[in-house]
């Protein structure tokens, strides 16, 4: 895996993650408009950010999970950590089956990406990947070897949902909502500035 750091004040390089987060927080009512009147630019006021880039074989699904918990952990996350970790992988593998064309994974031009965000009261988990299908929650066939990813996204999360932020491409994001002693006196500084990220 490929690693990005993400160091204020422009999140150079996790740009891809502020269209997700303005769509999940409404959607999940866990926060203030996005809109709100901006804050100031202080290293204090960005979010915790952790993105990878997988390599594409067999053991990027593994690596991945190795990636959230580290992560979480390092952020003191620790009672929703298992549900993050399974909907990464979840996510991550849907991007490696469905998303990119066979045989062209190695050379596509847009790469897989992983993404970890938390910005006050929740987590958001996302995975960009080159295609523009939409993720669609099917009714599971119970004798199928697959097919239930999304239901398990769905289950875990606290609310699930994609974006198309405005060029070749999606973003698939769950939301997971936390209460810690430190993220409640943090609240919210971030979301008022994302608008100026993207």
């Amino acid at each position: 895996m490929t690693a990005h750091t993400a160091s204020p004040p422009g999140l150079t390089g996790c740009e891809w993650l502020a269209p997700a987060l303005q769509m999940a927080v409404p959607a999940n009512g866990n926060g203030p408009s996005l809109c709100a009147a901006p804050v100031a630019l202080t290293a204090a006021r960005f979010p915790k950010v952790a993105t990878r880039t997988p390599d594409l074989d067999p053991g990027s699904v593994p690596a991945a999970r190795s990636f959230t918990r580290a992560t979480l952990q390092r952020w003191g996350v620790t009672e929703v950590c298992d549900n993050i970790t399974v909907v990464m992988s979840e996510l991550l593998t849907n991007a490696l089956h469905h998303a990119l064309p066979a045989g062209s994974a190695a050379q596509h031009p847009r790469p897989i990406r992983l993404g970890l965000m938390q910005p006050g009261p929740c987590v958001l988990c996302a995975v960009a990947d080159p295609s523009d299908q939409a993720p669609v929650l099917r009714e599971p066939d119970y004798l199928a070897e697959s097919g239930r990813g999304l239901h398990v996204v769905a289950s875990l999360s606290s609310g699930w949902g994609w974006t198309a932020p405005g060029r070749a491409g999606k973003v698939v994001w769950a939301m997971f909502s936390i209460d810690t002693p430190a993220v409640r006196l943090s609240g919210w500084p971030i979301l008022s500035r994302l608008t100026e990220i993207t």
